[in-house]
């Protein structure tokens, strides 16, 4: 894959960034896994895998055991759209009453602090990445520590932490390949106008050689440049 760095690299002469990782979908050790942990290991990135309660298996949890750099968080409860024809697709949106979906979002927290205990991160990560508006807050009332969606350029601080991700390296409304290398950087470039951190979304389950190639070549290069990784669950933990 040939990327034009040039803007990039001038971009990273002027900042530092702070970079987060956020996998989506995880639910089974695969050989896609095994590749995205020994990338981010390459990479010193710590990880955190948002994996869907209702289908994690002990294996998943076997295959982690151990490895310090990697967090699990809540994503969702089945990965079940609940949306009216027509709609976005949602599992928590504003369609089903709150009550029903924050006892889905309970007992997924249970099921995640059960398989993976000191590894289990207190996040929401909603699939589909919406989300009520009014769950948050209740969210924060039942045990949860954080929330992340996807787009929202700046932190927020209340009703929880939320560190939204920014950077999909997936054409999903096209071949489902990989986005153009150029817009890729181009994104990041203008992701860099802001000190906030950095959100990076992969879905690991689902890429090919030109995703893999891409998320490689990006992740390597910034590292290579002196961006730095932190962990989500060290950007939601609790502020005294």
């Amino acid at each position: 894959m040939k990327i034009d760095w040039s803007a990039l690299d001038a971009a990273l002469e002027r900042h530092t960034p702070l970079l987060w990782w956020r996998d989506d979908d995880a639910v089974e050790a695969t050989p896609a896994l095994d590749r995205l942990l020994s990338l981010a290991a390459t990479v010193e990135a710590p990880l955190v895998l948002a994996s869907i309660p209702a289908r994690t298996t002990e294996g998943l949890a076997r295959r982690l055991r151990g490895d310090t750099s990697v967090a699990v968080a809540i994503h969702g409860w089945a990965h079940t759209n609940h949306a009216p024809e027509g709609e976005k697709n949602a599992e928590f949106g504003a369609y089903r009453p709150l009550t029903e979906m924050i006892a889905e979002a309970e007992q997924g927290l249970r099921v995640i602090n059960a398989l993976f205990e000191d590894r289990a991160l207190p996040v929401f990560i909603p699939p589909w990445n919406r989300i009520a508006p009014d769950m948050p807050q209740t969210l924060a009332e039942v045990g949860f520590q954080g929330l992340s969606v996807y787009g929202e350029r700046e932190p927020r601080r209340s009703p929880l932490p939320r560190y939204d991700v920014h950077l999909d390296p997936i054409e999903w409304r096209g071949n489902r390949s990989a986005v153009d290398p150029a817009e890729f950087v181009a994104r990041i470039c203008d992701l860099l106008e802001s000190d906030a951190p950095i959100g990076l979304m992969t879905h690991h389950l689902v890429h090919d050689d030109a995703i893999w190639a891409l998320v490689e070549a990006v992740t390597m290069r910034m590292t290579a440049r002196g961006a730095k990784w932190v962990s989500l669950g060290d950007l939601t933990a609790p502020t005294t």
